[in-house]
């Protein structure tokens, strides 16, 4: 099985959902905290592929959400510098295998990419629950 660097924001129920099917898959997880990671656009951008811009975003983080940047208008270098400036804005998580890294966590995807035990229904993506509270914002110091 594979030894997955995984990116998370720390206390993200859907983080630790994705965690357990990758566990599940007798996976090695390697968690790191996203959020205090320091990022270059060296280090950040090669989790993007070939990715539109606006995929690079996690759409539930409050800057999109209230509509002070908008994903869609963006273009590459405005944008990393953005993600680099707030990683809230990333879309989580990131993980790298080997040289291959990637972010989100589209099911289908990861069993393709290295495997997992079991394919869950639904978006697996998104927060576990509708109108749950946004995940924790640990404290940086």
């Amino acid at each position: 099985m594979a030894e997955v660097v995984f990116y998370e924001k720390p206390g993200c129920a859907g983080n630790a959902r994705q965690k357990k099917l990758l566990e599940e898959a007798g996976h090695r997880l390697i968690v790191r905290d996203l959020l205090s990671t320091v990022w270059t656009d060296q280090t950040l951008r090669p989790f993007f592929g070939a990715r539109p811009v606006a995929e690079w975003f996690n759409r539930s983080a409050p800057a999109v959400k209230s509509g002070a940047v908008d994903p869609d208008a963006l273009g590459e270098d405005e944008a990393l510098a953005l993600l680099l400036a707030d990683p809230l804005l990333i879309r989580r998580p990131l993980m790298r295998v080997g040289d291959q890294s990637v972010c989100g966590f589209d099911a289908d995807m990861v069993d393709d990419w290295i495997g997992l035990a079991r394919r869950p229904a639904g978006d697996i993506e998104g927060c576990p629950k509708p109108g749950m509270a946004p995940c924790p914002v640990p404290l940086r110091g």
